[in-house]
């Protein structure tokens, strides 16, 4: 019996293998895009951003673009600059993709690499090393 309402080739929570190859397509295009300045804003065009991640709805109509600007600097402005660019960068991205329908682009600020940094403080911490470094041949796991 088949299910219904189901993509028979993908079951899982996370995103299909489609989805996560046009959301590598489209972070591409706008990394391009946005690399050569083919936007009509000069304000986007001063700016260097980085295209870090982009997720795809599962009908691929919605792309979520996790940005940030270079060196960090702009990241109240970048968000407001894609999106007063949203449709010009949609119709430059779907120019150079071969989809069905051009997918309407969000714009999120990418903290990956905050969290990471975050993450990497607290395995520096003392009493997080003093936890972390207990003899694994002694059966101890440092924690008690």
């Amino acid at each position: 019996m088949m299910r219904m309402g189901k993509n028979k080739f993908h079951d899982g929570p996370g995103p299909s293998q489609r989805q996560l190859r046009v959301g590598e397509l489209i972070r591409r295009s706008l990394s391009e895009v946005l690399a050569r300045g083919d936007v009509h804003d000069p304000d986007l065009n001063r700016m260097s951003i980085t295209v870090g991640e982009v997720r795809t709805s599962p009908d691929l109509r919605i792309a979520t673009a996790y940005v940030l600007p270079l060196g960090g600097t702009g990241r109240d402005d970048v968000i407001g600059l894609l999106a007063r660019n949203k449709g010009e960068l949609r119709r430059l991205v779907s120019k150079k993709l071969a989809l069905k329908f051009a997918p309407d682009l969000r714009f999120q600020l990418d903290e990956t690499f905050d969290r990471m940094d975050e993450t990497r403080r607290m395995l520096n911490r003392d009493d997080v090393r003093r936890d972390t470094a207990a003899d694994p041949d002694s059966g101890e796991s440092g924690a008690e």
